[in-house]
């Protein structure tokens, strides 16, 4: 298999929790993707994200989780943080670097804040730290679609505010496919963590992270807000900041040298802890 890729469950009270990992290196990197979480699990992903993201391989045996299956209506970030600390626990990871990208981010730093033996590294990518206008009107907006069950102006909707206008030009060609494609049997998953995004406010746990933090932003970010990750760099001591001023909310998937950045900050941070 590509770069060790495989995917597997875990077991998470009453439910499951998909995961996938790749990777041959001694330290552990886990990954928390975004809202699209609630659409689609990253269960089937194994050997794609093994490829997109094999700059981590060499130095790192690399998760990236889901949220659990089967979500409690009401289920927080903090409450998802939680979950994803059992599951790590579960799986024998004692500690790890976790870069959390959008939803993930949130739930990054509540796991980094409620469970600081548990992170040695935190990359905060294209996130918020909460009482967010721009989130809650454009989610807000998405949790509308997903109520009508329409699928097709929600995935479209989501692609106009996540990329640049180059990316789009090419992007818009593939609308017809992507739109008929990996609709799921409800959204509830969807509705419960878009609903978890909007009353995120992890004031003052911020305060609790003491690991070394990156923030990376996007300054044209439709989604979180142009100046989300200043804001948050702000209430996380001794973070670092970087904005990709000309990038949007993908800035993870359209800056060519956004998981070069990552692994450079992981790997000094990884080093330190060694020292």
């Amino acid at each position: 298999m590509i770069y060790g890729a495989k995917g597997g469950r875990v077991c998470i009270g009453d439910t499951d929790m998909d995961y996938i990992s790749f990777g041959k290196g001694s330290e552990i990197l886990v990954m928390l993707p975004g809202l699209g979480d609630g659409i689609m699990t990253v269960r089937h992903m194994a050997v794609p994200m093994a490829v997109q993201n094999r700059v981590y391989a060499e130095r790192f045996r690399v998760y990236v989780f889901s949220r659990k299956n089967h979500l409690q209506k009401g289920c927080s970030t903090r409450e998802m943080a939680k979950e994803q600390a059992e599951a790590m626990r579960l799986l024998g990871i004692e500690k790890a670097s976790v870069l959390g990208i959008s939803q993930g981010g949130m739930i990054a730093q509540y796991l980094a804040a409620d469970f600081p033996e548990m992170v040695e590294g935190l990359v905060l990518a294209v996130t918020t730290a909460g009482d967010n206008e721009q989130l809650r009107r454009v989610i807000g907006h998405w949790i509308k679609l997903a109520k009508r069950c329409d699928y097709r102006r929600l995935m479209i909707d989501t692609a106009e505010h996540m990329y640049t206008e180059s990316y789009l030009k090419k992007y818009r060609l593939l609308y017809p496919l992507l739109t008929r494609i990996g609709k799921p049997k409800d959204f509830n998953r969807f509705l419960i963590q878009a609903e978890a995004c909007i009353s995120h406010h992890p004031d003052p746990a911020l305060e609790k992270i003491a690991c070394p933090t990156l923030v990376l932003g996007g300054g044209r970010d439709k989604i979180v807000g142009e100046d989300a990750a200043k804001e948050l760099a702000k209430r996380v001591k001794n973070s670092r900041l970087y904005v990709y001023r000309e990038l949007g909310h993908a800035a993870y998937e359209e800056a060519k040298d956004f998981h070069e950045r990552v692994m450079r900050f992981l790997v000094q941070s990884v080093d330190m802890q060694l020292a």
